[in-house]
């Protein structure tokens, strides 16, 4: 079976974690002879597929998944990398007369497809350590205070403690002699072809509730032995993989600095401000084709999949 000409060429499902989205996307899947394709920055990282939430190896067995678990945590994982690989997979997709379908909560890379990518320049290496270098002698001031004396207009866009989005800007500044802002303005690669959008967005105490249950699971799985390999590989407190979702606080656990209480108790604290995020995100950025006012369950999955296939042809 191929799609037939009236599907889009390309499927997304968005919104908060633990909203269901990937059951959806199997389902969807499934049904419609598709792959599933990780728009999640984090489900990336091969080292946490507990912690990440990423689908089952008997739920990968069922349909092609792609870019979970591609990248190692020491590695970077851009949106401009991001949207290379998944255009990747959707042209695999694609060759052999399958549907792509695109999941995930990381509004960033969802829009990288929808409407392109600032042509961002390459930073080289000596300047992001003179950044670097600046932030770790003289703090996080200095670096807005360097930014402000020559782009002053990100400077002020800018929260004076937002590290990371100072330190980039004040790389590609330093770089190009130009403000992020005017890169940021110049946007290639939006995708060429028919697109139909879903995002998910339940009750918001729905999807808290489920954050909470979610993540005392992930603990009886083994998350708290993924943390475990990672902190005893000593890896650098910066990279991006270690700041998300339970990591930083099961990391302070096993240096003695929490009970594992109070880590459990701030990971799932965290994690309900990063769906109130997501939340804001998919609701303020999107526009999107279908809504999906409940939470995806396995008593409904089957039932909205039906629908939302039905509704493509």
């Amino acid at each position: 079976m191929t799609i037939p000409p009236t599907y889009p060429q390309l499927l997304l499902i968005g919104g908060p974690t633990s909203s269901g989205k990937s059951a959806l996307a199997l389902a969807l899947a499934q049904r419609l002879n598709g792959a599933v394709i990780n728009a999640d920055a984090l489900q990336l990282y091969r080292e946490i597929p507990i912690l990440s939430g990423q689908p089952s190896l008997a739920e990968r067995a069922l349909v092609p998944h792609y870019l979970y678990g591609a990248r190692g945590v020491a590695e970077s994982a851009s949106a401009a990398w991001w949207q290379e690989a998944a255009k990747d997979a959707i042209a695999k997709t694609q060759a052999v007369g399958h549907l792509p379908i695109v999941v995930g909560g990381t509004g960033l890379y969802l829009s990288t497809l929808l409407d392109g990518i600032s042509a961002m320049p390459e930073v080289a290496a000596d300047t992001r350590q003179r950044v670097k270098d600046l932030l770790d002698q003289s703090g996080v001031g200095a670096v807005h205070a360097a930014l402000a004396a020559i782009d002053p207009v990100a400077a002020g866009e800018l929260k004076p403690r937002d590290q990371q989005r100072l330190c980039r800007a004040l790389e590609v500044v330093w770089q190009t002699g130009r403000s992020i802002r005017d890169w940021q303005g110049q946007k290639q690669g939006a995708w060429p072809g028919a697109i139909k959008t879903i995002a998910i967005l339940p009750p918001k105490a729905d999807v808290y509730k489920k954050c909470q249950a979610r993540f005392d699971t992930m603990m009886d799985m083994g998350a708290l032995d993924e943390v475990r390999a990672i902190e005893s590989a000593g890896l650098g407190d910066h990279l991006t993989a270690l700041k998300a979702k339970g990591i930083p606080e099961l990391r302070a656990h096993l240096r003695g600095e929490l009970s594992l209480a109070e880590a459990v108790r701030l990971a799932k604290l965290k994690t309900r401000q990063y769906a109130k995020r997501q939340f804001t995100w998919f609701t303020q950025q999107w526009q999107p084709d279908y809504v999906i006012g409940e939470m995806v369950t396995a008593d409904n999955t089957s039932l909205l999949a039906d629908g939302i296939g039905q509704g493509l042809t």
